[in-house]
């Protein structure tokens, strides 16, 4: 499933591609992906100038001329294509889409924006002026791990009361907005914590954080925006992670002769080195 910074990247090209354009039409190619369409969906987008997109959390909410917001999410696959006009890539007529090319916006630009999901677990709704801080999900996230307000000290607030993991922990979006499983793991092994350790313990009793939460508190920064920036870097990902989806290897911190280990946590893999993350 992609996470913050698979979306952050895909934000930024939809930015380059809608914010200041007005949409023309929107094309339809079924009637759902997750769930149904609003039954007003090309209705109240088509005509409408895109003011910018944001992003919050795993979520992409396009801002409108009339107030209304453009949500979308990529769920496990999904992702989008931009195709300019004034390029030599042929732009695609009805018909010629790919199989998995449900939503296709034309913008004023003349570019033709594809939203591609071949497992439709993403979807796209309206929210109308205001609905953005009500929103049943949204309302409830925690705090971006890029934002200046995130600190060591407001994560210690969310952490005091838990005596889940820190793994746990550190995916419930209430206490962290976007973070996902991969770069939890990475994370956790770039701050040498177990994935095991009770989120309680990185915190005093007063509620202060402990030496090893500012040091997480980095470690997630460094993380996310590493990744951000490895978004357009070609190749896989085999060599981008330090130790998700890298059990049996040994452990690349210098020195630590330990090796990957993958555990289950809460139904997801956990990859961690139990040498150096104690």
């Amino acid at each position: 499933m992609p996470e913050l910074p698979e979306v952050e990247y895909e934000r930024k090209r939809l930015q380059r591609a809608m914010a200041g354009a007005r949409i023309r039409d929107v094309i339809l190619r079924r009637a759902n992906l997750r769930y149904a369409f609003p039954s007003d969906f090309v209705r109240r987008l088509a005509g409408q100038r895109v003011r910018g997109v944001a992003r919050r959390a795993k979520y992409l909410l396009a801002e409108l001329g009339s107030g209304d917001v453009l949500l979308m999410h990529l769920g496990m696959s999904g992702s989008f294509r931009v195709v300019h006009r004034n390029t030599r890539e042929r732009v695609p007529d009805e018909g010629r889409y790919n199989l998995h090319d449900h939503v296709i916006f034309e913008v004023s630009t003349g570019a033709i924006v594809v939203f591609n999901d071949p497992r439709r677990f993403g979807f796209m709704t309206l929210l109308a002026p205001g609905e953005v801080d009500t929103h049943a999900t949204l309302g409830r996230l925690g705090p971006e791990p890029l934002a200046p307000r995130f600190d060591a000290s407001a994560l210690a607030k969310e952490l005091r009361q838990r005596r889940t993991t820190l793994k746990a922990a550190l995916l419930d979006q209430r206490v962290i907005a976007g973070l996902g499983n991969i770069y939890v793991c990475e994370a956790l092994h770039r701050a040498r914590l177990s994935p095991l350790r009770r989120a309680s313990t990185l915190t005093t009793q007063a509620g202060e954080p402990r030496p090893a939460l500012n040091l997480l508190v980095q470690a997630i920064r460094e993380v996310l925006k590493e990744a951000i920036r490895n978004q357009n870097r070609p190749g896989g990902d085999d060599d981008r992670f330090r130790v998700y989806d890298r059990e049996g290897r040994r452990c690349p911190r210098r020195g630590c002769g330990g090796t990957i280990t993958r555990i289950v946590q809460g139904g997801r893999s956990t990859f961690y080195c139990p040498v150096c993350q104690s």
